[in-house]
């Protein structure tokens, strides 16, 4: 099969389009034939070199498909079922990958739409899992206009929650299409959110991870109020509370997102599609911030 890798650290040069064995599905997986492979920030960290030191590398941790191979014991779907979910192997971009977590696709989506969320909206539901987010409270989401963040508004709103989301004001019609109150971010947001909640809000979460730490524990009113997904250092130096999926992921969601998409309480984000061989045009467009909404990688008949 063909797969993206890369042999050395760099830019999006490095990446190639290698011929690597079929995979197999081991007990409880599926292989799928690969219509489409989400992109996420963490690729071109990897390709850095900033997380795995090891070489060569693959990439995806997300896709959709139809299933080609049954592993052992699976009985939940069959052969040529639509499915979408997480590779455990980090090797998605490819035309095979094996998920080791995986649902039917909501019958509303195609293969883009599908291969853009999982790690978006189980980020967003582990987070607000961990925060307790429920009917009657009042959430700050900084980063709220991006895949997670506008993922955390909906999911929150959902629940019953009030949502205030920072954004760019270019993006605040989006947010108020969301069912959030938005704000812009940057300095004076302690003064601009208490605008909208004088008493400060119950919950916070952080998306994005540009030192907004401090005001959203001012916010919250302490720091086990908070969780980032974005800023380690910070979570450390001020108590906040680093969500990671090796502490528990979120996947009953991968379940449950069809059931909120046809009740029109989730809307899936935009999504901007390369093919599988113009991986490293998409890796700088998402690197470059040029695309809003989701970049997803077509492979086969994906389109």
């Amino acid at each position: 099969m063909k797969a993206v890798r890369f042999s050395r650290f760099g830019g999006p040069e490095v990446l190639e389009l290698v011929d690597l064995p079929d995979p197999q599905p081991g007990p409880g997986e599926v292989r799928i034939a690969v219509r489409a492979a989400g992109v996420n920030a963490s690729d071109w960290k990897r390709r850095q070199g900033q997380m795995d030191p090891e070489l060569p590398q693959t990439l995806g941790y997300e896709a959709a498909g139809v299933v080609d191979v049954l592993g052992e014991g699976v009985a939940d779907v069959a052969l040529g079922d639509r499915v979408f979910g997480f590779a455990g192997d980090g090797a998605a971009q490819a035309e095979l990958a094996v998920l080791s977590f995986y649902a039917p696709i909501p019958r509303t989506l195609d293969f883009p739409g599908a291969a853009a969320l999982p790690a978006a909206i189980e980020t967003a539901t582990r987070a607000l899992d961990q925060l307790g987010v429920a009917s009657g409270g009042t959430l700050l989401v900084s980063g709220a206009s991006g895949a997670i963040g506008s993922a955390a508004v909906q999911f929150a709103v959902a629940r019953g929650a009030r949502v205030i989301g920072t954004a760019s004001a270019t993006n605040h019609a989006y947010l108020r299409s969301l069912g959030a109150e938005p704000v812009t971010y940057g300095e004076g947001l302690v003064e601009r959110v208490r605008g909208l909640a004088p008493e400060g809000v119950d919950l916070a979460l952080d998306v994005a991870g540009s030192g907004v730490l401090p005001d959203l524990v001012e916010l919250a009113g302490r720091p086990e109020r908070v969780v980032t997904i974005a800023d380690f250092e910070g979570a450390r130096k001020y108590g906040v509370v680093f969500s990671r999926g090796d502490s528990g992921r979120a996947l009953h969601v991968l379940d449950e997102i069809g059931g909120l998409i046809e009740s029109g309480r989730f809307t899936p984000p935009v999504v901007r599609t390369y093919p599988l061989a113009e991986v490293a045009e998409a890796q700088r467009a998402g690197e470059d911030g040029r695309v809003r909404g989701k970049i997803v990688l077509v492979a086969g008949s994906g389109a």
